[in-house]
């Protein structure tokens, strides 16, 4: 089957989720700057997942661009994808509204891992339909930055209950990492339309 429902079930369902954070800012109480002070722990939980939604957006856009046909395998690992990423307001707010604090940064943490087993699996599942020698299979190599993630993501929740901050900051290096635009996808198009 085709490919272009899912891209715009995917671009729709991301859109929501980012308008679900958005709303969950509050207006200060003042107009002073002070006012803004106790919301900077809510600003800054949705600066880092408006970022990690934006890259799982980014990715999949330039993943779906190399691939062909999706099949029902690739349907439900995408949906299992949309699932986690969906629970990202839930978790942006509980970090945010608690000032970072230990059990909150690692729940934010798990939703994290457990976005980037979906992503793989999601890959596995695309991989496994379109086979070896495909310009998505080569665009993708040995997807060594999307296991390393979940590696560095398992970690930063442990790391969680030891000191918070350091679980954030890996969380930070992380959204760091993919933030520069990954271009395994892209050079396959222009090969293909080259």
């Amino acid at each position: 089957m085709g490919k272009g429902r899912v891209e715009a079930f995917t671009d729709g369902v991301v859109a929501i989720i980012i308008t679900i954070m958005v709303l969950e800012l509050k207006v200060p109480e003042g107009e002073t700057f002070s006012a803004l002070v106790p919301q900077w722990p809510i600003f800054l939980s949705y600066v880092l997942s408006f970022v990690n939604v934006g890259i799982y957006w980014n990715n999949l856009h330039n993943m779906f661009h190399t691939v062909e046909r999706v099949d029902g395998r690739v349907l439900w690992a995408n949906l299992h994808l949309l699932f986690w990423l969906s629970l990202m307001p839930a978790t942006t707010a509980f970090m945010g509204e608690n000032h970072f604090a230990p059990v909150p940064v690692a729940v934010y943490g798990i939703d994290l891992v457990l976005c980037g087993i979906a992503y793989w699996l999601l890959v596995t599942a695309l991989r496994r339909l379109h086979g070896p020698q495909t310009a998505f299979a080569r665009g993708l190599g040995n997807d060594l930055k999307g296991k390393l993630s979940v590696v560095i993501y398992l970690a930063a929740v442990a790391l969680a209950f030891v000191n918070q901050w350091l679980g954030l900051a890996l969380y930070v290096c992380v959204a760091a990492m993919w933030f520069v635009p990954d271009k395994r996808f892209e050079r396959q198009l222009h090969e293909k339309q080259g």
